[in-house]
Order: C-alpha cells, then structure tokens, then sequence
C-alpha cells in the first residue's frame, strides 16, 4: 500500500510533460499536475513504486509571470491548461518539454528550427464534444467539459474561449432546450438517463457547421423543436447539417448504433492550401485549421518532395498530406486503418482533380508487405501512442532516403527516432507547431534522413 501525506507545501521548480510540475519532498523529486514552475502549492502526495506523486489542492503562490485568465471556467473546467500565462511563455514551455523529452530518450546533434505559434490563439477549434452532465450537489443539467479530477461533474463551456462564438450559442441553446425537456443526463455508472454529448464542427476558412446530438434509444423527445430552434439562432456561419447519433454503449466515447439525419447533410468543407476537403461527423480532420496550414506548409518544406518521386504517406487520415504532397510527384500512396476515413480521402482527391494519389484501407503493420513499390521519401503521422514495434521495422526495410515524422506526443516520438537512429537514419531537423494553444500538446515535425553506411 503506498504511503500518503497530506497538505504538504511544495515548490514549483521546473515542468516535463505532460503538464507536471516538478518539485522537491523529502530530498526526491515529485511530480504535481496541472502546476508551473514559479508556483507554490499544497498537495496531497503519495509514494508509489518509488516515485512521488502530488495531487493540487491549493496554489498558495502564484509564479511571478501569471496573469489573469479571461475565462471564468479555467480551473474548473478539463479542457484548458494555460489560460493563465501568456502565449509567449506557453510556447517556451512547450518547446523546453519537447527537447526534455528528446535528449532523455538520446535524440540530439540535430538542427532544432524552433517553435511556430498558432495563427489564432482563441476561437481556433474547429470540432468540440461536450458532454452532459450536472454541476455536483445542486444536480443541475449541464452542457460543456469535463471538470478537472472530476469523473461525473460538468464544467458549462458557453463561456468557452477556444471555440468561435457560433459554438458556444448552440450549446447554449441546446441546453436551455433540454432543461425543459424532462431527460437526464446519461449517468456512466447507474446507465441510467439518455443525454450524452453535444459535437458541433464548424469550419474555419468556410464557416459550415454541423451538429450531432448524442443519446441514448430510450430518449422521448421529439428533435424537430430543436431543429427549428438552432436554425432560428443568428450564426455568423451557416449550419450545414444536423444529426441525432444513437449510442447505447457503455464507454464515455462519441460513437454511433445509428445516425439519423435531423436536417440538411452529413458532411460540411473546410479549404487547406488551396485545397477542399470534404468532413463528415466522424471524419479525422486537424482541430486547427489556420494552424494545420503552418502544420503542412512545415511538412512540405521538410519533404523538399521534387518530381517523379515516389511517396508513401502512413497513417494518412482522409489525405490531407497525400494531396498537399501530389504537385510535386509522380505518385502518393496513402495508407488508413480507418475505413471511412480512406473513402473521405478518395472523394476529396476526386474534389481536388488529383488523379496521382492512391489510398489503401488497412493497418500499416499488415499493408506494408504487400507494398511492391520502394519508396524515395515517406511521411509518418502516427496515433498518439507511435508506431507499432513491427511496423517500425518493415519502414525502415523500405530503405527510403527520406522521412518525415509528425507526432503529436513527444514522448512516443522520442522512442520511435531511437529505433530509427538505431537502425540507419540520422535526425537532421525538428521543428515544433503549436496547433492546440492554452493545452499542454504540441505538434513536432521531424526529418530524418538515410545514412551511407
């Protein structure tokens, strides 16, 4: 059993990711989330498997670079990390955790092209979930994030800062118009109540928008109120669509038994670099439109792609690099475990007239033995957690001069560069792209190229 110590006053002497500041108990180093070096703190600390680990209950102290956050939920609400610095300092932070990272998992001599900053620093997201629930003891309905350290209680998000205006007044309206309705929230351990999750998408560059409500099949009510009702909300964009998605399954995830269509259709399009890509509910496409151009424009200059060559694109999405890189060669191959995704990615190249992309639907670990073609540069945007251990392998097989990495979490990208530095290929540059501001993620884009041996 791990041995607890309550109240304990802590000073915030540095951060590693993600999000934990790091301090000193009893001559050892602990680990606080949700603090900043420059802090002083009480937290509840236990020793677990050798290692001390804090948990916040109060910031005594502020550091001397804080400032004051303009949104009123921060602290309360999950979604935010850093609306209390500014934006200056938060990119310091992250770029400081990403090279952290990188030097301790042995990845150095490389040239380190800084941080790139997101366009808009507010209103910037162009997908939300919310989630129903209440706000504790007075059991109040509520629409919006998840409370931090909370596993039922919901933070509002009509005040929230990251999303466009448009968003935060459908939300609201779909809450004043559940709270007369007479449906509960979805309750995760009792599965008792209907009303799950709010998902509205809109574009950054073409202000569509659609929403999804999410419920459970025992709920009564009839949806075409509240069609009438969003449609008669004054949006500086336009609603593209909307859908009522049934989900009866028991983990707190966005997902569909059925989808049936309340209004309009089921997809809206957003402009890349001069570029239309087709999105429907569930598509993949970047959070962060004005920031996934700098994110793709930084991979375009990484690639140096040049005519006749020939590229694979892993862990493709719906083609958005598979078609930012087609000018430039002479074929792209686009590969996606997600079937869906592959389709959207086959319809947006049509869209686009790009006639020199091929996507294969299937797990990169299983496809790459049946992938006769050798490749001259490929570009990796793996899951969060990296690339399988096999599939590391059958890349490098490949024997590409080139590759381009993009990872959104640096931890996993620092310990797949070591198998690729282990076996043949030199990290030459990095550079990181904020596309998730007041969070503690962080985009990296990496290069790397093959040794002659």
């Amino acid at each position: 059993m791990s041995k607890k110590y309550t109240d304990i006053d802590i000073e915030i002497k540095d951060i590693e990711f993600p999000n934990k500041g790091i301090g000193i108990f009893n001559g050892k180093k602990v680990t606080v989330k949700n603090t900043i070096p420059g802090q002083r703190v009480l937290a509840d600390i236990k020793k677990k498997k050798g290692q001390y680990e804090g948990r916040l209950k109060k910031i005594t102290e502020k550091a001397d670079y804080e400032i004051e956050s303009l949104c009123p939920a921060f602290g309360i609400c999950g979604g935010c990390t850093y609306q209390n610095i500014s934006y200056e300092k938060e990119l310091e932070i992250k770029k400081k955790t990403v090279l952290d990272l990188l030097e301790k998992g042995g990845i150095s001599d490389f040239e380190f092209m800084g941080i790139k900053g997101s366009p808009d620093t507010e209103c910037y997201r162009n997908k939300m979930e919310f989630s129903f629930g209440d706000n504790g003891a007075e059991g109040n309905l509520c629409l919006g994030m998840r409370k931090r350290n909370s596993y039922y209680e919901v933070a509002n998000a009509h005040v929230c800062r990251i999303v466009h205006e448009d968003i935060r007044k459908i939300l609201s309206a779909v809450l004043d118009f559940f709270k007369n309705s007479g449906e509960t929230f979805y309750h995760k351990a009792r599965h008792t109540g209907t009303l799950r999750h709010l998902l509205v998408r809109r574009s950054h560059f073409t202000e569509e928008i659609l929403i999804s409500i999410v419920t459970t099949s025992e709920i009564r009510t009839d949806m075409r109120p509240l069609v009438n009702a969003l449609l008669s909300l004054e949006l500086k964009g336009k609603i593209k669509g909307m859908s009522h998605i049934i989900n009866d399954g028991v983990a707190d995830v966005v997902r569909a038994d059925k989808i049936i269509q309340l209004y309009g259709e089921d997809f809206f399009s957003e402009r890349i670099l001069g570029l239309d890509f087709r999105i429907s509910t569930f598509s993949f496409f970047q959070t962060n439109s004005a920031g996934a151009e700098v994110l793709y424009s930084t991979v375009r200059e990484f690639a140096k792609a040049e005519e006749n060559n020939f590229i694979f694109d892993l862990y493709c999405g719906t083609g958005t690099i598979t078609q930012l890189m087609s000018p430039n060669a002479n074929k792209v191959v686009g590969i996606e475990i997600v079937e869906e995704a592959v389709d959207a990615a086959k319809i947006n190249a049509e869209l686009n007239g790009i006639t020199n992309c091929e996507f294969i639907a299937g797990d990169v670990l299983n496809m790459a033995d049946s992938l006769e073609d050798k490749p001259d540069l490929i570009i990796l945007d793996p899951p969060r957690e990296g690339i399988h251990p096999k599939a590391i392998s059958k890349i490098i097989n490949f024997n590409a001069d080139r590759l381009v990495y993009i990872s959104c979490k640096a931890s996993s990208l620092a310990k797949d560069l070591k198998v690729f530095e282990e076996n043949g290929y030199k990290v030459e540059k990095i550079c990181c792209v904020d596309m998730f501001p007041r969070t503690y993620h962080v985009e990296t884009v990496c290069l790397l190229a093959k040794q002659n041996l």
